[in-house]
């Protein structure tokens, strides 16, 4: 059984293709377009995914749809009606929907396939199901609660519900226009950061402020008694004039959507590109401990409601790693799982699962610990990619490999390291990495003077073998998909000055044996004692590269000293 499973006409667009429930392949189409958050229809992914599975269209058993234009239809007519949306927004809105109605025949476009002869059934599984489906379903408990919490989808901003072996059960629901995600990118959008995305920033912005603007905020997003949260709306303008969105064939955009009464609150809101003063940098901090208090009273009330001991978290909001480091010690809960994909691209996976487990009752499968389903390329292939470009590099076999590049680490050498197939997800994790010595005290200054030119403020994160990991962290865990941050031990900020940011956390990501970027670290750390390397994403102001074609063109561009594209190797002389 084939199971395609797509995020489309919504940010973060994606593919994934199962085999008898079996990821076979998954990947945004961000990784293809290159271009950020991609929102279309995720045409490249898909060809990927049916690729790499190798079958065609016509062989698809099911399509699903991580998104149902009928789920809460009744709600979005009436608050319509109440509100008096705009004749834009709601012929905006029409038209997404019916794009995504028209799967088969976009299908049929895209492959030149006559339509009836994709055979596959068409499901359009709920936006939060799907999120719900992507932790539950891919994690190792038999049961656990779960909470999706992000801006929107299909009229919900937030979910929770339990799941037991085959099946989730929907508890509650937060309904448009109450949204955690709302809250957290109109404040992102307040310290003058525009961009669909941009809510990273203000979280690595935060560890610089004082949580001065705690209460105030506290007036903008109100917590409720049954452990679910409410918006003052008066603070946004989306409640009642709607949101001007662009979700197609591109850079996704969401026009500002806080109102001028937060600027009453809060005082004149920061412009692109302005100085960031230290009240910015207090309003950060207040953001992100009022959006942490949240997710610990949902969590702590969902706790307490099915006393289950296990947590499943996805959504956007989810992503935030500061608050996932946090979960075990603020809430009453004792596991907790957060799937490589937390963030709507997930869903194209997460609604695939949902129909294999909860619809089709099928025995589920192991956890999914594993996040490279994405595109891998052979040193051949890779060879004729560097000699059509007239590029000079060295072959060396494994060994051979790991000593160059180790001493070339020790030696204050940035390197691009490719290898395997790609991360799924929005972090790189190994295999389509920037790597550098963390011990550098100038290791932040040299990678952004040399390729990421990004903001001072946000932090590299570090990459450890998983059996040191309590040497160097106060909390020991698994954490394969850098999804959360935890405080490193106070004695060891000298010695990883490039990981350690400055409230003394870093965001983990544990590499375990049986793959080269583990035996990478180790060789590291056979040479220098210290079993860490500061990890970012190979890419500069772009999505993470793909292809060894773009690698070489970001290596090219960029003053990068090594080249590594599985066993080839390119040097700066």
């Amino acid at each position: 059984m084939y199971i395609l499973g797509i995020n489309a006409y919504h940010g973060d667009s994606s593919a994934c293709i199962l085999k008898d429930g079996i990821v076979i392949a998954a990947s945004e189409e961000e990784r293809f377009r290159r271009i950020k958050h991609w929102a279309g229809f995720p045409s490249e992914a898909i060809k990927f995914c049916l690729s790499e599975a190798g079958i065609g269209i016509t062989q698809v058993d099911y399509i699903t749809i991580s998104r149902d234009p009928s789920a809460n239809i009744h709600k979005k007519i009436l608050h319509a009606a109440k509100n008096l949306i705009s004749v834009k927004t709601l012929k905006s809105r029409l038209a997404n929907t019916k794009k995504v109605a028209g799967v088969k025949a976009e299908l049929s476009s895209v492959f030149n396939v006559p339509e009836d002869k994709i055979k596959a059934e068409i499901k359009n599984i709920e936006h939060h199901r799907s999120h719900l489906a992507s932790a539950f379903f891919a994690s190792p408990f038999d049961e656990s609660a779960i909470l999706s919490i992000d801006g929107f989808g299909d009229f919900t901003s937030t979910m929770t519900a339990t799941g037991k072996d085959k099946k989730i059960t929907v508890l509650d629901t937060v309904i448009y226009p109450h949204s955690a995600g709302i809250f957290y990118t109109s404040l992102t959008q307040y310290l003058g950061f525009p961009h669909y995305g941009d809510e990273y920033k203000v979280m690595g912005l935060a560890p610089y402020g004082e949580p001065k603007y705690v209460d105030l905020l506290k007036k903008v997003i109100l917590f409720k008694e049954n452990g679910l949260f409410e918006l003052d709306t008066k603070y946004f303008t989306h409640s009642d004039i709607g949101v001007t969105m662009s979700w197609e064939n591109g850079d996704p955009h969401i026009e500002s959507i806080f109102s001028k009464e937060l600027e009453n609150l809060l005082g004149p809101a920061r412009k692109n590109g302005e100085e960031l003063t230290q009240k910015h940098k207090d309003i950060a901090t207040s953001v992100q401990r009022v959006t942490e208090e949240l997710i610990f009273h949902i969590l702590n009330h969902l706790q307490k409601k099915t006393g289950l001991k296990n947590i499943c978290i996805a959504g956007g909001v989810a992503q935030n790693s500061v608050a996932n480091g946090k979960i075990l010690e603020k809430t009453t809960f004792e596991n907790v799982y957060i799937p490589s994909a937390g963030h709507d691209a997930g869903t194209a996976l997460g609604s695939a699962l949902w129909l294999y487990n909860h619809i089709l009752e099928n025995e589920r499968l192991p956890a999914i610990y594993n996040a490279y389903t994405g595109a891998k390329f052979s040193n051949d292939e890779i060879e004729v990619c560097l000699k059509s470009n007239n590029v000079e590099y060295t072959v060396y076999n494994d060994n051979e490999l790991l000593e160059i590049v180790s001493n070339a680490l020790v030696d204050g050498k940035v390197i691009g390291w490719f290898q395997g197939r790609a991360e799924f997800g929005p972090r790189a994790l190994g295999h389509r990495s920037i790597i550098v010595d963390p011990r550098r005290t100038d290791a932040k200054e040299l990678l952004n003077s040399k390729i990421k030119r990004r903001e001072s403020f946000r932090p590299f994160a570090p990459s450890i073998l998983e059996e040191y990991v309590s040497e160097y962290f106060e909390k020991t865990d698994k954490v394969p998909f850098m999804e959360k941050v935890y405080p490193i031990k106070k004695e060891k900020h000298a010695e990883i000055p490039a990981v350690t940011h400055v409230d003394g956390t870093g965001r983990l990501q544990t590499v375990e044996k049986g793959d080269r970027y583990y035996d990478l670290i180790e060789k590291f750390r056979q040479k220098t004692g210290t079993p860490i390397l500061l990890n970012t994403s190979f890419n500069e102001n772009e999505p993470i590269v793909n292809t060894p074609k773009e690698a070489l063109a970001c290596y090219l561009r960029t003053d990068m000293d090594m080249l590594v594209l599985e066993n080839c190797v390119i040097s700066r002389k």
